[in-house]
């Protein structure tokens, strides 16, 4: 059975078959929980990889394997929007980045994922508003996909950002 849940943990501390990389549209090593992943996969392999697609739109994603991150196989990289005012397509952009990596994960097999809170790093998106839309089309794409099973799990570190998509997650689970 398909599931929602948000753990305290590094995105490269799970077994998740496969992870998603908060990723920039060149596809290059960056920092925050892109450097995190970067690091702990093998730069250059995983420079290498990126490489051979070159470029990703915002809201879209590609998927790479996993290298040194045993525990993992394949590594997804989605492209969230930069937030300007919500006014630049945003929430339909952040939605489709992880719609796209759901759809990813499942043409490859994989049963679990994990994300991070994509955009609401350096992009800037406004974090209560980046949980609605991520448990958003996280749920839309269980409850549009009842034939596959897939354990969907957000990695937090920080407690207030934790809570904040705790409450969430369960106001959208009250609705279905």
């Amino acid at each position: 059975m398909s599931q929602i849940r948000i753990e305290k943990i590094s995105i490269t501390d799970t077994d998740a078959d496969c992870i998603v990389n908060a990723a920039n549209s060149q596809l290059a090593g960056g920092s925050g929980v892109c450097g995190a992943i970067f690091r702990a996969a093998g730069w250059d392999q995983l420079q290498n990889a990126c490489d051979v697609y070159g470029h990703c739109d915002t809201g879209s994603a590609v998927i790479t394997p996993a290298f040194n991150l045993k525990k993992n196989k394949y590594i997804i990289h989605a492209v969230g929007p930069i937030y300007k005012d919500g006014k630049h397509h945003e929430p339909e952009l952040l939605y489709s980045c992880y719609r796209e990596s759901l759809k990813l994960a499942k043409e490859n097999g994989c049963h679990s994922i994990a994300f991070p809170l994509i955009s609401a790093g350096i992009f800037g998106y406004p974090k209560a508003e980046a949980w609605r839309k991520a448990l958003q089309s996280c749920n839309d794409f269980i409850n549009s996909n009842k034939d596959y099973d897939i354990d969907i799990i957000f990695t937090i570190l920080d407690d207030r950002i934790l809570q904040m998509g705790n409450d969430e997650l369960k106001k959208i689970m009250s609705e279905n």
